[in-house]
């Protein structure tokens, strides 16, 4: 808890102060699920290896953002998939709200997903807090989602559905266990060859289709559809990452959840450097912030979701060559429960289709270097 924390708050403030920019900088779930269960308890690498080939993957993501190139690959990516990264981000983060929220159920008997029980208290106020919040938002309540969330975990403390806070105040815990426990030379193995490259990877599509996604949300990208100055926010993910993996926990990314302060009008980097305090203050206030019940902030997703998705209006449906890469973004991200494997297969398909169109002289060096990159995720990764 304690290297999350330490890590996103570092994350942030260089967000803030360097690249100004409203993004919140914090671990990612994915890479720290693929860590926690492929890496380690698949694959039975050390966890202080994993640390490292962390490390070194933030190391390659540092040099890149440095060179240029990776600003260079940033501004090759058509149009229409810069559109279908927000709308499946947007997708994704309702998915995560209805699964967190009981409404939908993973996993049910013979079918991958199912309706929940619409019946159990947690579920309905789920779905009351999801009506509320939305009545707040159709009002134009300041700070309605942050009111919903709010209102729902305090109905669930009154009524029982959820454990009220234990305490309120709590010393952090020791970060001696993980500091600097990193394993580098055990990364320099055949064998930890397509962790580093999964690893890279995710991380350099999950921030690059976030932040794209983020600031056509905030009205950030110029006229041909890039992010000015793109090269801070990289390079402050970067670098949160490499200290991350120095504190003890996986790779950290700008977050999708931005979305909710970017609906709120945060456009600067205060926003960012706000977030990174209240993530400081935590580690003192963990047992009353833990005990935000996820039907409470489940609802607030949902909506969150339901705001990303309005570029999806903007991909020209008659073109297939266009929108099917497109499709293929905005459904694998939520299907497999994975960015970078939606973000991975719209840059294997948009080149494949450009070239069935007779355009491949319109694809950029950058855009073949990206659907090698990507070809060679699926190809290495560690299923």
């Amino acid at each position: 808890m304690a290297a999350t924390i330490l890590s996103a708050a570092f994350g942030c403030a260089v967000m803030g102060t360097y690249a100004n920019r409203p993004f919140a900088i914090a671990t990612y779930v994915g890479e720290n699920a693929f860590v926690a269960y492929t890496v380690v308890g698949v694959l039975h690498y050390p966890w202080q290896t994993a640390l490292g080939a962390v490390f070194l993957s933030g190391l390659l993501l540092a040099l890149l953002t440095l060179s240029g190139w990776r600003s260079v690959m940033s501004s090759a990516v058509p149009t229409s998939l810069k559109y279908s990264f927000a709308a499946g981000i947007g997708l994704f983060l309702a998915f995560i709200g209805f699964v967190n929220s009981g409404i939908v159920v993973v996993g049910s008997g013979s079918v991958p997903v199912a309706i929940g029980n619409l019946h159990h208290p947690a579920v309905i106020l789920a779905i009351f807090g999801f009506i509320l919040t939305g009545v707040l938002l159709v009002k134009k309540i300041p700070a309605a989602i942050l009111l919903g969330i709010l209102a729902t975990a305090g109905i669930a403390f009154v009524a029982g559905i959820a454990p009220a806070p234990a305490g309120i105040v709590s010393l952090p815990p020791s970060l001696a266990p993980t500091f600097l426990q990193l394993d580098i030379a055990g990364v320099f193995t055949w064998g930890m060859f397509s962790v580093v490259l999964t690893l890279f990877t995710m991380a350099f599509l999950d921030t690059m289709g976030t932040l794209i996604g983020l600031s056509a949300r905030a009205g950030f990208l110029d006229n041909e559809g890039n992010l000015p100055q793109v090269e801070r926010p990289f390079l402050a993910d970067a670098l949160a990452t490499t200290a991350g993996a120095l504190l003890g926990t996986t790779t950290n990314g700008v977050f999708v959840e931005s979305a909710a302060g970017i609906e709120q009008g945060g456009r600067t980097g205060l926003v960012a450097i706000v977030c990174g305090a209240l993530f400081l203050l935590a580690l003192f206030f963990a047992p009353l912030f833990s005990s935000i019940p996820l039907l409470a902030t489940g609802p607030a997703l949902i909506l969150v979701g339901l705001m990303m998705i309005e570029p999806v209006s903007r991909l020209d449906f008659s073109d297939y060559a266009e929108v099917i890469p497109s499709f293929a973004v905005i459904a694998m991200m939520s299907f497999t429960y994975n960015i970078g494997v939606g973000l991975c297969a719209g840059f294997v398909l948009w080149p494949v289709f450009a070239i069935v169109r007779g355009r491949i002289r319109e694809i950029p060096p950058a855009c073949w270097a990206l659907f090698l990159l990507c070809l060679a995720f699926f190809v290495f990764y560690p299923y």
